[in-house]
């Protein structure tokens, strides 16, 4: 008997990814997607909803679950927002599950690395005590310490996915808009701080981390999702230039600075190649592939 799998959020830029690679290997799906969005094939629910989730779970009986489902856009207008569905909505999710006659085999639940906020270390491994500083690292850190509490009931894993893009993402983030600007051999890009530097990987690479994750025998356990490398945004700019061939003008907007920036952001992935075997491609080749497959298009 395959395995049904639900996965939340799967409308979502890495939930399109993960349907697709586990339809491919022959899992059930139970996709499900935010109020009034389900398709043929999945579900609508809003996760605010406690009645609504129980239903949904009830009804689909789910042998494993992947959370990807939340408010994720760290500028997103309302900071409520971020509780109400990264938190409550994830405690609404777990009390269905562990209501269950029988529970899912594996639950993973997708938080992230901004909860580590400004690490006085140059590589953040998961025993680094969590201290965010904006309300979407502070709701995903309420959301673990509240996951825990499910730990006797369900067997969870908490991934911690530092920054990564990759085909299908929108181009209101960084990497996509750079490409873009690219594409279009726009002379100018607007950006914030370049200087920063941050820990990329590829949403193909992260996938399939998730697949490994739910087939290891893991549990209760935390672990980063990362590259293990830090590169800065100018230096992703420089290798911009060169692949497509002219130098853009960079213009920083002091509306895209944000006050509370984490200069350096890079994950230790030691615990995440233990358990899945999989070394993240650098962000030249995925940024290669973006920008050939945006001139084909």
């Amino acid at each position: 008997m395959s395995r049904i799998v639900l996965v939340t959020g799967a409308d979502g830029f890495t939930g399109r990814h993960l349907v697709q690679a586990l339809e491919e290997q022959g899992d059930g799906v139970v996709a499900v997607t935010g109020p009034g969005h389900g398709g043929e094939d999945g579900a609508s629910c809003d996760l605010t909803d406690a009645a609504a989730v129980k239903a949904l779970v009830q009804r689909s009986r789910p042998t494993h679950v992947i959370h990807l489902a939340g408010v994720s856009f760290v500028a997103h207008a309302d900071p409520e927002a971020f509780y109400r569905v990264n938190v409550l909505g994830t405690a609404h999710l777990l009390e269905a599950l562990a209501a269950l006659d029988a529970t899912p085999e594996k639950v993973l639940l997708a938080s992230s690395a901004n909860v580590y906020g400004r690490p006085a270390v140059e590589c953040i491994a998961e025993d680094l005590c969590p201290a965010p500083v904006n309300h979407y690292g502070c709701s995903k850190l309420a959301m673990e310490h509240m996951a825990r509490t499910y730990g006797d009931r369900l067997p969870l894993i908490l991934t911690r996915p530092f920054n990564y893009t990759g085909p299908g993402q929108d181009e209101r983030f960084l990497i996509p808009k750079i490409v873009a600007h690219y594409r279009g051999r726009e002379p100018v890009i607007q950006l914030g701080n370049i200087q920063v530097s941050r820990d990329f990987s590829d949403v193909r690479d992260i996938t399939r981390a998730y697949l490994a994750l739910l087939e290891s025998d893991a549990r209760d356990v935390t672990c980063n999702l990362c590259s293990g490398r830090a590169i800065a945004l100018e230096r992703i700019i420089a290798f911009m230039d060169a692949l497509a061939g002219y130098t853009i003008q960079v213009r920083v907007d002091p509306r895209l600075v944000r006050r509370d920036e984490i200069p350096v952001l890079m994950g230790d992935p030691t615990r995440m190649r233990r358990l899945t075997g999989i070394t993240p491609r650098p962000i030249e080749e995925t940024l290669a592939d973006l920008y050939a497959a945006a001139a084909g298009a």
